[in-house]
């Protein structure tokens, strides 16, 4: 029994180097401070400096060693007592136990820095060291151990009590707000129900998975404070968590005076753009009017206006901002900075093209305009897309860098009342007159549906061909006509006219002149399948 007492002694009395809140023990020990450090239990009891003649304070550490590993049960059980003593020459504190020296504190060993006498210093030791040894008397008393066994039993039932009663006080509240959600009692508007789910059961479940989470916390820091050989990890356990706890609570409170002037940054920057918003919604209205702003670009401005107010106040609150100058934060802002860096040269590209269509007024949305193949109306300018509407109903995205890079054909822009300008080309041959040619375009014209009749046709020779005359009518249509619609109107008109006159049209190209002219009679205008207005009509 007693051998098996001393080898667990021998391996919790361990001489290491600890700091401590104590004088004795340095806060940042060296390496030979560390040497000269008493630690049982893991605790720091003292650091020894005095020399005694040829014995070193490490020496007398190794002594303190040995002598702890030669105490007995029996030993263990008496308190430790101080014996004023002198030797070599100096004021000494004998600490024993049952009689049997422990170690020995003498002026020497006291630091002028700790403002402690002599006996000061003697009693803080002896405390310290009386906790390791009930501690230690604890670990061998059985009855304290079965104690500590049924507490734990209990303390683990209460805890897997607890952990069920949160389980079940959970299912109750999802099946309350699952019913209140199926009648439409919820807090939460209904139509925000596919996007949130039942929050509210989520928000309890995370609240019991934290309460669960720190009642195992105590119970675990509870039963390691049960048992002596566990007792420093319980107090470590405990200790930290008080440590967290104010830390997380001052950390609150200083960050409270930057969240304060955080917030009134950003409740000026708000008021701001707020004015700024009335100011530029009244030249959108067009009752107010500034230099280099347009009706039509206010949206444009807005937006630019918006994001440089906003990155200004972010760059002005950032300071205050809690944890701006850790690396985590500086580390974020590199890799957020890096992938702007690296992903932004294309939109940037788009996005700087779609300022310069806005606010060089190239279109609008609502214009009617042609860019390379697309023809259509655009419906939307944005930041880094244009959006065509087209006549076959399609919607064509074109980005900016594309549109500013080719050529922009407007045909409403010199329109203010939407109508917009329409030309039709054909060629006819040099043996038709082309004042008849003329007259013709121009019934055609007033024939077709959609035209603006207030403004006259006008027709124009383009070229003098080989074989044949290039006309073109341009006409205006009437606003919010199709353009598709319209040209197909206008082409119908056009061949019936020239038909109804006996003129040929030249396109496509020939090399011959044919016997007769190639046309369409008026009787077979409506050749099977087609059908007469009036027998469709019926």
């Amino acid at each position: 029994m007693n051998r098996m007492l001393l080898t667990i002694l021998a391996c919790f009395m361990v001489i290491l180097a600890f700091p401590s809140r104590a004088a004795e023990p340095r806060q940042q020990p060296t390496e030979q401070e560390r040497t000269r450090t008493v630690y049982i239990f893991h605790q720091p009891i003292v650091m020894l400096q005095a020399k005694f003649g040829l014995t070193t304070p490490e020496e007398r550490v190794l002594r303190i060693h040995n002598t702890l590993r030669n105490f007995t049960q029996a030993d263990v059980r008496e308190p430790l007592k101080i014996v004023p003593v002198t030797r070599y020459r100096q004021q000494g504190r004998l600490i024993v136990m049952n009689g049997k020296p422990v170690m020995l504190l003498a002026e020497g060993d006291l630091d002028e820095g700790d403002d402690l006498t002599l006996d000061q210093a003697a009693q803080r030791v002896l405390a310290r060291m009386e906790i390791q040894r009930t501690s230690l008397r604890d670990q061998y008393d059985r009855g304290w151990l079965a104690l500590a066994a049924v507490k734990t039993a209990a303390g683990l039932l209460g805890l897997t009590l607890f952990w069920y009663g949160a389980y079940r006080s959970w299912r109750w509240v999802r099946r309350h707000y699952r019913r209140k959600i199926f009648e439409n009692r919820s807090w939460v508007p209904q139509n925000w129900r596919r996007f949130v789910g039942a929050i509210e059961t989520r928000l309890y479940a995370l609240l019991m998975i934290l309460l669960g989470i720190m009642a195992f916390y105590v119970w675990l820091s509870w039963i390691f404070s049960l048992f002596p050989w566990t007792r420093v990890w319980g107090e470590s356990l405990g200790d930290w968590s008080v440590r967290v706890v104010r830390e997380i609570a001052l950390s609150i409170v200083s960050a409270l005076p930057g969240l304060m002037i955080v917030l009134l940054i950003f409740a000026i920057t708000a008021l701001i753009l707020k004015l700024l918003k009335v100011i530029l919604n009244q030249v959108e209205a067009g009752r107010l009017t500034l230099p280099g702003i347009h009706p039509e670009t206010v949206g444009a401005t807005r937006k630019l206006i918006s994001v440089v107010v906003w990155l200004f106040a972010l760059s002005a609150a950032y300071p205050f901002l809690p944890g701006a100058n850790s690396l985590a934060f500086k580390g974020i802002s590199v890799f957020f900075g890096l992938m702007l860096t690296l992903g932004s040269a294309g939109v940037m590209n788009h996005a700087m093209s779609g300022l310069v269509l806005i606010y060089s007024r190239a279109l609008r949305k609502g214009d009617v305009i042609r860019i390379a193949d697309n023809e259509g109306l655009v419906s939307e300018i944005g930041m880094l897309a244009t959006k065509i509407i087209t006549r076959e109903n399609y919607v064509v995205t074109v980005p900016n860098a594309v549109v500013v890079s080719g050529k922009i054909t407007n045909l409403s822009a010199q329109n203010p009342d939407g109508g917009v300008n329409l030309t039709v080309g054909v060629t006819i041959g040099y043996d038709t007159p082309w004042r008849q040619v003329h007259a013709m375009l121009e019934l055609a014209a007033n024939r077709a549906q959609g035209i603006d009749h207030t403004q006259p046709p006008l027709v124009r020779q383009l070229s003098l061909m080989d074989w044949y005359i290039a006309y073109e009518l341009q006409v205006r249509l009437q606003p919010d006509t199709s353009l598709a619609d319209a040209r197909d109107a206008l082409h119908s008109n056009i061949q019936d006219v020239f038909n109804e006159f006996n003129v040929q049209i030249m396109s496509p190209n020939f090399v011959m002149q044919p016997k007769g002219a190639v046309r369409v009679a008026k009787e077979n205008w409506y050749a099977s399948p087609a059908m007469p207005p009036e027998k469709s009509e019926a």
